[in-house]
């Protein structure tokens, strides 16, 4: 793989890495030992630890199917045939996802970012804070002498 296409795939994860020992002025691995002793503990902090993780999984799998494609470019005589094509577009692909976590990451680390300070970032405040469901999740027990309502007896008449 050429230097300059590695340097970006490490630019990207190098610089959202930085931004995040910055953030929390602590290095990425004491970040994880934090998470990874206890999950719960800080909810923004261990989204972030995932995402990036799961960024640089997209960083590997991005690697892999560059040198895949190279390899296969180097074989290929002119023409591109569609084995090698399905091999660049796994490239494509793996640079969307890439690309995807990042954007997430830096969506993290901004607090002033599209729909943290709306109406909506402040309702999903109120449900993260829950501790259990929001409506019971199994119906209620009906004793043996109550009768079933009638609304549920209409609708066993009706099949």
């Amino acid at each position: 793989m050429s230097d300059d296409i590695t340097d970006i795939g490490e630019d990207v994860v190098g610089v959202l890495a930085a931004q995040i020992e910055a953030h929390f002025a602590m290095g990425m691995d004491h970040l994880k030992a934090v998470v990874a002793s206890d999950p719960a503990a800080n909810p923004y902090v261990t989204d972030i630890v995932k995402w990036h993780g799961l960024l640089l999984d997209a960083q590997s799998a991005l690697d892999r199917a560059e040198d895949d494609l190279l390899a296969a470019l180097e074989t290929q005589p002119s023409e591109v045939d569609d084995p090698t094509m399905g091999l660049a577009h796994r490239v494509n692909a793996a640079v969307t996802a890439r690309d995807g976590r990042a954007l997430v990451v830096r969506w993290l680390l901004d607090p002033d970012a599209p729909g943290k300070t709306d109406l909506a970032a402040e309702r999903l405040a109120r449900l993260r804070s829950r501790t259990g469901p929001a409506v019971p999740t199994s119906p209620a027990r009906r004793t043996a002498g109550v009768p079933a309502p009638a609304v549920a007896r209409a609708g066993r008449a009706l099949r």
